[in-house]
């Protein structure tokens, strides 16, 4: 390969899939021209699609499986039974070093599975977490974990802190972000004993920046914290409520400019601006999330996504690796292990 730069793509996974891997690929190869790409899938499939667009074919491996991982299988099945399916040779390709990043839109719950298995977890991390960031009224905020794990225990949350702080050092540029604790209640007594134990914990774990406490939902959209820590059944309930409430305020608006010719004649004048609007809240925009504490940068995208989205997928992944996100990664939680006080952190974790 000529290019500097490989990433695999999981090309049958997706709602939507090939199609929509295979035009989201065509638009971020217009962004990052010096990307190639491998994509594994059913080549009968995927031959089609890039005879139509032959620049991206220029730049495009195809590697033939027609074994695909299901929206609906099981993590443990798909491990069993997806050895040879697109998901997981795209991961293998990280692995082996033939591609610096795998980006997916399939099944989440075997992705995660598939990718620690063959990636392994950072020194320090018992589970990877799905974390994304989000527009606030301030700047942006990342939130973790965004659906991995449904259960989470103390030393989780502490894990997702940290793997959240350095997030926000190494990709936001925040240097000394504030980090809180998605909870009911602002209050210390509120909430159950494991949000309880975290808070605790990391009120002694030395993070740079600051740990303010306990944070409620509407704190998100506020950019109360930069980062937000959550369990995954809660903050998976909390994504999905972000982009239904884009939607619902998108399809209020679009009612009420249709409502006489007077409200017609006003989107006129207001289209430019809320054009600007829409473009602004668009999902498509923060669609790419990053599975933290893998030992590869692999991110997944939202399965109902349309080429766009997948392109802003591929992007993150791209951003990921000329950035040297992992390798700053690697050496801030180190130092972070190191400096004064560590052990605590080396207890918590």
């Amino acid at each position: 390969m000529s290019a500097s730069l490989a990433i695999s793509l999981d090309a049958m996974g997706g709602d939507n899939a090939p199609d929509m891997v295979v035009r989201g690929a065509e638009i971020a190869r217009q962004r990052f021209p010096d990307v190639h790409f491998l994509l594994f899938g059913d080549e009968a499939r995927l031959q089609p699609l890039l005879r139509e667009l032959p620049e991206l074919a220029k730049v495009s491996t195809i590697r033939h499986t027609d074994i695909v991982v299901a929206m609906d299988d099981k993590p443990s099945q798909a491990l069993r039974a997806g050895r040879g399916s697109s998901m997981r040779l795209a991961i293998d390709a990280v692995q082996d070093g033939e591609a610096a990043a795998v980006v997916s839109a399939g099944n989440t719950g075997a992705l995660m599975a598939m990718a620690k298995f063959v990636l392994k977890t950072m020194p320090g991390i018992d589970r990877p977490a799905i974390a994304s960031f989000f527009p606030t009224m301030r700047s942006e905020s990342v939130m973790l974990d965004l659906g991995a794990n449904v259960q989470c225990d103390a030393n989780n949350l502490v894990q997702f802190a940290v793997m959240g702080n350095v997030f926000a050092r190494a990709v936001l540029g925040v240097q000394q972000p504030s980090m809180g604790i998605l909870n009911v209640g602002a209050e210390e007594l509120k909430g159950h004993d494991a949000v309880k134990v975290a808070a605790s914990m990391l009120r002694d774990v030395p993070l740079p920046g600051r740990f303010v406490g306990f944070v409620e939902g509407d704190d998100i959209a506020k950019g109360t914290v930069d980062v937000v820590v959550t369990d995954g059944f809660t903050g998976n309930i909390a994504l999905k409520t972000i982009e239904g409430t884009v939607k619902l305020y998108g399809h209020w608006l679009k009612q009420t400019f249709s409502m006489s010719i007077w409200s017609k004649l006003a989107y006129l004048f207001a289209r430019p601006a809320l054009n600007g609007l829409r473009a602004q809240v668009d999902p498509r925009r923060y669609n790419g999330a990053i599975l933290m504490g893998l030992n590869g940068i692999c991110v997944k995208s939202h399965g109902g996504t349309d080429s766009f989205g997948f392109a802003n997928a591929i992007g993150v992944a791209v951003n990921m690796v000329q950035n040297d996100a992992m390798e700053r990664m690697r050496q801030d939680l180190a130092q972070l292990m190191a400096v004064p006080g560590g052990e605590a952190m080396a207890a918590a974790l």
